[in-house]
């Protein structure tokens, strides 16, 4: 099968296609032929190691030191048909349609994976795709959708409160805007100015440019200022934030660690700063979502599978409205 390779670390060049061994599925695995996946920010992360030295040095400690281990192929998210079975596998058979997510296994920039049929807790799992998707929306839900999911949800966001989502542009920033409206919450969304006619459509109560206005200067107060991109100063947005009110930092720096340390211990104000991991219970209640059309998802850009690194490239602009989908069967009926 086809598949991008990830040689060692460094910029795009390393992603290479190359043929590799069709995986066969274990008795508690399905063999999915993957019809689309993505490329995310992570994943850009992951294959240059752009993290902070700290987590660098764990990540070659896990992956491999100058290089990653074995056969490497990056990817998380997908949606495709199922080709065979395992004979334990009692809940899907040949032909379902389903999305998900490999999880830390990444592999899914690939023609086929296997995935277990019950996903264990660093998996991502797969269920049965929203029927109102086709194969390239559905795969751009599993890591932005239950990322948000699960942050919305750590925040307690309710009806009445506002709440500020600075990144709103991104993956996990435009299903944020569309649960946040969901569980009752007004949103004003900060990016750039190219994404805010984008945000606005699927349900922004207010935009702001961040290029031309500092959201910490205006005034204004939120209940919840939920940072998808890791660029707020906790202390200079402090007076932004409601007495009581809950930072969410999906990606926090080093300095917002130390500085989310600090508001806990002296102030009322909340902290949430931890890794999202989603279940498949997280799958089910958004494509319920999707299925009424209460959410959807925003694809800025479409590419073939050889086209990986050229979409690497292009998250590295910083112009990525939304999702960027990778297209890799195109014979699979949507």
């Amino acid at each position: 099968m086809k598949a991008i390779v990830w040689t060692k670390y460094g910029p795009p060049d390393v992603l290479q296609l190359r043929e590799v061994e069709k995986p066969s599925p274990k008795d508690n695995e399905v063999l999915i032929k993957i019809a689309a996946t993505t490329v995310t920010a992570g994943d850009c992360e992951m294959r240059a190691l752009k993290f902070p030295i700290y987590l660098s040095l764990a990540m070659r400690l896990w992956r491999g030191l100058i290089k990653p281990r074995g056969v490497s192929i990056l990817g998380t998210e997908l949606a495709g048909e199922i080709e065979a079975v395992g004979k334990d596998v009692k809940r899907f058979k040949v032909g379902d349609q389903v999305f998900g997510s490999s999880g830390l296994g990444f592999s899914t920039n690939a023609e086929y994976i296997c995935l277990p049929e019950q996903p264990g807790e660093m998996d991502g799992g797969v269920v049965i795709k929203p029927a109102n998707m086709t194969y390239e929306e559905a795969a751009t839900v599993p890591f932005g959708g239950r990322d948000a999911l699960h942050f919305l949800r750590k925040g307690n966001i309710r009806s009445g409160q506002s709440m500020l989502i600075n990144g709103a542009g991104g993956s996990i920033g435009t299903f944020a805007v569309q649960l946040a409206k969901y569980f009752g919450a007004e949103v004003t969304a900060v990016d750039s100015a190219s994404k805010l006619a984008m945000l606005s459509s699927i349900g922004a109560d207010q935009v702001i440019d961040y290029t031309q206005e500092d959201f910490t200067k205006n005034g204004l107060t939120y209940d919840v200022i939920f940072d998808v991109v890791g660029t707020i100063s906790l202390s200079r947005s402090s007076r932004s934030l409601t007495q009581n009110g809950t930072y969410l930092l999906a990606n926090p720096n080093v300095s917002q660690m130390v500085g989310g340390f600090w508001t806990r211990m002296t102030s009322s104000k909340k902290v949430v700063m931890q890794t999202a991991s989603g279940t498949t219970e997280d799958l089910i209640f958004l494509r319920e979502l999707i299925e009424t059309g209460t959410i959807t998802t925003v694809i800025d850009r479409r590419y073939p599978l050889e086209q990986v690194p050229e979409a690497h490239r292009y998250i590295e602009t910083g112009q990525k409205a939304g999702n960027l989908v990778i297209v890799v069967a195109g014979d699979i009926e949507k």
